[in-house]
């Protein structure tokens, strides 16, 4: 499994986002990995993302791919 920013796999932080509605904001990622019960280096992983707006899951991990 290739792991990511923190040791997280793209996939591990895709299941903390399960259920986003997009086009979501970063607060919309934060808040459903949240209500997920996303561990903190989840949500710091979100924070750092590079884009604030995103128009699907693709779009998430591309911002993903660039904090690596």
């Amino acid at each position: 499994m290739t792991r990511g920013v923190g040791g997280h796999s793209p996939a591990n932080v895709q299941k903390y986002l399960s259920d986003v509605s997009y086009p979501a904001s970063k607060e919309d990622l934060l808040a459903q990995a949240r209500r997920n019960s996303a561990p903190q280096e989840i949500l710091d992983t979100i924070e750092r993302l590079p884009e604030d707006q995103f128009g699907g899951p693709q779009e998430v991990m591309k911002g993903y791919g660039e904090i690596e």
